[in-house]
């Protein structure tokens, strides 16, 4: 990989990737709301921030957050909030998706690339097993099935591109320090050396994919 898009440098994963690549030499581009004013639930504010962009090798869609505002993750149906939900929607599953509208442009039509979009485990249906946390389960779903679509659409005019879905594991960040509970989390570097080996290690037949930090698949 030579050059990289990083959507989300200022979180704790864009960050320790966009570190990670610097050091091995890569041209990479970071864009952020705290330091570029980009808005990933605006579809204008997605499309000024990426005009005359790429191509680029990757792109890693790294947004995203368990909590806006003051609402958290619900623990039972009585918990939902119409406002919250509509809030996790519109930053876990729309915002890759208004990237993901600009993918045919970032992406170069020869070679091998890859399109990435951090999103989670707990976004899938077949792995739910404890209920609960009902917005930001859906809205990773949604980003999931996103992620699939564009797969396929992608294939037909880039050949070679990957489009996947990444479980990132727990990190240790703002984002998790309340919910770490008894689950084991690694520093943001750990985390991004994992999720680059597996976006290394990534085929054509990947594309469309929903994969671990380790390379495993996980169910829809």
């Amino acid at each position: 990989m030579e050059r990289v898009l990083i959507i989300g440098e200022s979180g704790a994963i864009g960050g320790a990737v966009a570190a990670h690549l610097r050091g091995q030499g890569c041209e990479v581009t970071g864009l952020s709301r705290s330091a570029d004013g980009l808005d990933v639930t605006d579809g204008a504010s997605v499309a000024a921030a990426l005009e005359g962009l790429g191509p680029f090798d990757l792109v890693l869609v790294a947004t995203g957050a368990l909590e806006i505002g003051e609402a958290g993750p619900e623990k039972a149906l009585r918990d939902i909030d119409g406002t919250a939900m509509a809030a996790q929607f519109a930053l876990n599953a729309i915002g890759p998706a208004l990237v993901l509208r600009h993918a045919a442009d970032l992406l170069p039509r020869e070679g091998r690339s890859v399109f990435a979009v951090l999103t989670a485990r707990v976004g899938s249906i077949g792995d739910n097993r404890l209920g609960g946390w009902y917005s930001y389960r859906a809205a990773k779903a949604a980003a999931n099935q996103i992620v699939h679509g564009a797969a396929i659409e992608l294939g037909r005019s880039h050949k070679q591109a990957i489009c996947v879905a990444l479980h990132p594991g727990t990190v240790q960040s703002d984002l998790t320090a309340k919910y770490l509970g008894r689950h084991p989390a690694v520093p943001p570097a750990e985390a991004a050396e994992n999720l680059l080996n597996v976006i290394g290690n990534l085929r054509s037949v990947d594309s469309g994919g929903f994969f671990d930090w380790r390379g495993e698949r996980v169910e829809w």
